[in-house]
C-alpha cells in the first residue's frame, strides 16, 4: 500500500517512519479512500499500536496528491524478520502474541478491523535494550476498516493470502473475529517456524476453506486449545481479542507460577478493573501539573528521591507523574505497583534485600538499587484500583502508621481531582 522511509524531524531531532501511500485517486471519492489509513490511525492510541506524529498531502510536479504519514520509528525487526531464525518459544511468543492481542482489543472497541495481521506488520522492540522482554507493536493500516462502515464489494478480497481468515478468502464481509483468526495463524507459526498454508496466494486462500490448520500434539495444551479456537472456520465460534489477551497472559506467567508462591498479578476484577482505567482516560496522557506538584510534595514530606503516581494497565505499568526518575512505564510483571493494587491498604517494603516478596525484583536486584517502597492504591468510588501513589528510596526505612496515613491521604487528594475531572466530562457530554 506504499512504502516506508526512515526519516529526520528535523524539528525536534528525531527520527520517525515516513509511510508515502501509493495512489492513483484522480476523484474526491478515491482520494477520500486514499486518506482512510490516517484518519484511523488518528482515532487510535495504544502501546501496542504504532503512534501517528503527523499526517498530510504533498502535491507532486505532476499536480497529483500522494499521502503522507509521520509515525513513531519502532527501533527493532519486524517478526518476519526474527522467524528466519527458526520459531520461538513458548512463553516469548505468549508475552509477544499478549502485546498484539490487548492491541487487538482496543482496536476492535474503537470498531476498527485491522484485516492484514501478519509477522511482516508486527514490529518488535524492548523497552530497556537489554532483551529481557521483547515487545510487540503492530503496524501498517493500509487495509484497515471501520467494522460498521461500509465493506469492500462482495466477492473481493484485501489482505496477505498466508494470514486471510476463510471469510476474507471468500470475498465476504470482515469483522473483528478475522484479525483474531490471522493472529492465531501468526502465533502458530512463531510456535512451528513454518506458515500453516504456504505456497501460492491463490492457493494458500483456499486451502484453508478445505481444512484447519494443522496444530501439532507436541504444543503444550493451552496453546493448542487456544489456536484451534482462534483458527475456527466460523467466526462466531472464536474468541474475542479480550479473551485471548487472558488466555495468553495465562500462558505467559504459568511457567513461572510452578516455581513461586507469591499471589497473582491479576486481580479477580481485572475486567472491570480496566473499564474503570478506561474510563478516566488516563493512559498515555501528556504531563499534567496537579499530579506532578503531589508527586513533588510527597517526595519532599517523605524525604525520598522518587515519587509516582502510577496506573496499572493491562501488560504495563505507566507513570502518570514521577518525580526524581525519567522513566515512565515498566512492564506489569515486576511492578510493585501491580502487587499495590490487589489490596484496599498500603503495601510497604521496609527493607527490600531482606523481603522475600521482593528478593528477585529487577528493581531491587538491578542497577536501580531499590530497598524501600510504600504504596497505596487509587480507589475509585465504585470500588476498583486504578493503580497507585507510591515513594521509593534507594535505602531501607522504617514507615509508621501516620507515615501510612499521610500517603493514604495524597491519594486521595488525586482520586478527588480525578473524581471532579470526570464530573466535569460527563457534564460536558450531557
Amino acid at each position: 500500500m506504499g512504502t516506508v522511509y526512515r526519516a529526520r524531524d528535523e524539528f525536534l531531532d528525531r527520527e520517525v517512519a515516513v509511510k508515502l501511500a501509493r495512489s492513483a485517486a484522480s476523484t474526491p471519492d478515491e482520494q477520500r479512500e486514499t486518506d482512510a489509513e490516517a484518519k484511523i490511525l488518528a482515532r487510535l492510541n495504544h502501546h501496542s499500536l504504532v503512534t501517528l506524529l503527523d499526517a498530510g498531502t504533498h502535491l507532486s510536479d505532476t499536480g497529483t496528491q500522494q499521502v503522507y504519514l509521520v509515525m513513531e520509528l519502532v527501533a527493532g525487526p519486524d517478526l518476519r524478520e526474527r522467524l528466519q531464525d527458526g520459531p520461538l518459544g513458548a512463553r516469548p511468543v505468549a508475552q509477544l502474541g499478549y502485546d498484539l492481542a490487548v492491541g487487538l482489543d482496543y482496536m476492535h472497541g474503537a470498531d476498527v478491523v485491522h484485516r492484514d495481521v501478519k509477522p511482516a506488520n508486527i514490529m518488535l522492540f524492548d523497552y530497556r535494550g537489554d532483551d529481557t522482554r521483547l515487545r510487540a507493536k503492530l503496524t501498517d493500516f493500509g487495509v484497515a476498516l471501520i467494522a460498521r462502515g461500509p465493506q469492500p464489494q462482495s466477492g473481493t478480497f484485501t489482505g496477505t493470502a498466508a494470514y486471510m481468515s476463510p471469510e476474507q478468502a471468500r470475498g465476504e464481509t470482515v469483522g473483528t473475529a478475522s484479525d483474531i483468526y490471522s493472529l492465531g495463524l501468526v502465533l502458530l507459526q512463531c510456535l512451528t517456524g513454518v506458515p500453516a498454508y504456504p505456497g501460492p496466494a491463490l492457493e494458500s486462500a483456499v486451502a484453508r476453506l478445505l481444512e484447519p490448520p494443522a496444530i501439532p500434539a507436541t504444543l503444550e495444551e493451552g496453546f493448542r486449545v487456544l489456536l484451534r479456537e482462534m483458527t475456527a472456520l466460523e467466526p462466531q465460534q472464536r474468541p474475542s481479542a479480550h479473551d485471548v489477551s487472558l488466555a495468553l497472559y495465562e500462558l505467559a506467567v504459568a511457567p513461572r507460577a510452578r516455581h513461586r508462591q507469591s499471589p497473582p498479578l491479576i486481580p479477580e476484577d481485572e475486567a472491570e478493573r480496566m473499564a474503570a482505567v478506561r474510563r478516566y482516560n488516563l493512559l498515555d496522557t501528556p504531563p499534567d501539573g496537579a499530579f506532578d506538584r503531589i508527586t513533588a510534595l510527597a517526595a519532599r514530606l517523605f524525604s525520598v528521591p522518587v515519587a509516582i503516581v502510577s496506573v496499572v494497565d493491562t501488560d504495563r505499568i505507566w507513570f502518570k507523574s514521577h518525580h526524581g526518575t525519567d522513566v515512565e512505564q515498566i512492564d506489569r510483571d515486576p511492578g510493585l505497583c501491580a502487587s499495590a493494587i490487589l489490596q484496599d491498604d498500603a503495601w510497604v517494603v521496609s527493607d527490600a534485600r531482606a523481603d522475600p516478596r521482593t528478593l528477585a525484583n529487577p528493581l531491587v536486584a538491578g542497577k536501580f538499587g531499590l530497598q524501600f517502597y510504600a504504596g497505596v492504591p487509587l480507589h475509585t468510588r465504585d470500588g476498583h484500583n486504578l493503580g497507585t501513589l507510591c515513594i521509593l528510596d534507594r535505602e531501607p526505612r522504617d514507615f509508621t502508621d501516620a507515615d501510612v496515613r499521610t500517603l493514604e491521604d495524597l491519594a486521595a487528594i488525586v482520586m478527588n481531582d480525578l473524581e471532579l475531572r470526570l464530573e466535569g466530562q460527563q457534564a460536558l457530554s450531557a
